[in-house]
């Protein structure tokens, strides 16, 4: 089964497909510091910094540089993460991404591998409110293939901002609502950490956008500004077809509401309350529409059942 996320959510920055590059041109004539390339400018936490030029042979590990340390809890795999960050490669002065210009920090689900190895390796331990360096090995970057403007086998250099952290529980949980509509899915209430069952009726499918709780929490109430860290399971309606379950991998995903492109996801998640698990039925005029997405039929209206675990 191919994952779907990232047909869900417009792509942010190149970690995981690279963005639009910057024009901003770092020094060239500062030395390292530390075996890792000098902030000539923008040294503070929450400024944007200014990288030189990587000099001689690049390191064959991954390195950590704290180049300011923060006071807050210690990053654990799991926990949802926000960031914001430059790139660039060792060799080169010109940076190839940064959230600094966007004004949109980065959120992320550290370890889940959302991002290339080095970020998921090289963050675990270091405290929120840190500004970290990162040295990045190609076979804990884009190795062999490169990416984008990334050239094939490029050690990658990164300053990283550590915004803040939660801790992600492994289920929702609250109150069951019932669910005796018969002519929707049935959402399994466990909360055992795996993937929900999902009973799909054979009738024909609802024609308007369903947004229903399963398990009701008393968390706070998702707005169209947050960042949510969801489970999910994804089926087609027609055929009670999965297409997608995160359950399945063990690593959640993290998104901005406000890129979501999959219509009925995003308005079917905003004012629901963080902790709870939440039935939508989506129609196709507010999932892909008359486009064919992988395993996904045109005109499939979707199921998802989802466990809002967490806002960041």
């Amino acid at each position: 089964m191919r994952r779907i996320a990232g047909l869900l959510v417009a792509p942010l920055l190149l970690l995981s497909a690279v963005a639009c590059g910057s024009d901003d041109k770092a020094s060239d004539s500062a030395s390292s510091k530390n075996g890792v390339p000098a902030i000539t400018a923008g040294a503070k936490f929450g400024e944007k910094p200014t990288l030189s030029k990587g000099k001689g042979d690049p390191p064959k590990e991954l390195k950590t540089e704290v180049i300011s340390e923060g006071d807050g809890a210690k990053l654990k795999n799991g926990d949802a993460i926000q960031v914001n960050y430059l790139g660039q490669s060792w060799d080169s002065d010109k940076p190839f991404d940064n959230s600094f210009d966007r004004k949109q920090p980065f959120d992320l689900t550290l370890g889940a591998g959302m991002v290339i190895q080095g970020w998921d390796k090289g963050l675990v331990g270091q405290k929120v409110g840190s500004r970290v360096q990162l040295v990045i090995p190609p076979e804990l970057g884009y190795g062999e293939q490169g990416q984008g403007d990334i050239k094939p086998n490029a050690t990658l250099v990164f300053v990283v901002d550590i915004l803040k952290a939660t801790q992600i529980p492994a289920t929702a949980k609250g109150t069951e609502v019932a669910q005796d509509n018969i002519d929707l899915p049935k959402v399994g209430v466990k909360t055992d950490g795996k993937a929900p069952t999902v009973t799909i009726p054979k009738g024909d499918p609802p024609k308007k956008l369903v947004s229903n709780y399963v398990l009701e929490s008393d968390g706070e109430v998702i707005k169209e500004s947050d960042s949510v860290v969801v489970n999910y399971v994804g089926m087609i309606w027609k055929g009670a077809k999965e297409f997608d379950n995160t359950y399945s991998t063990g690593k959640t995903q993290t998104f901005p509401l406000s890129q979501v492109t999959l219509k009925g996801l995003k308005t079917g998640l905003i004012d629901k309350k963080v902790g709870s698990r939440v039935l939508l039925v989506i129609p196709p005029d507010q999932a892909f529409g008359d486009q064919q997405q992988q395993a996904i039929p045109k005109n499939s209206t979707l199921v998802f059942a989802v466990d809002v675990l967490a806002k960041v």
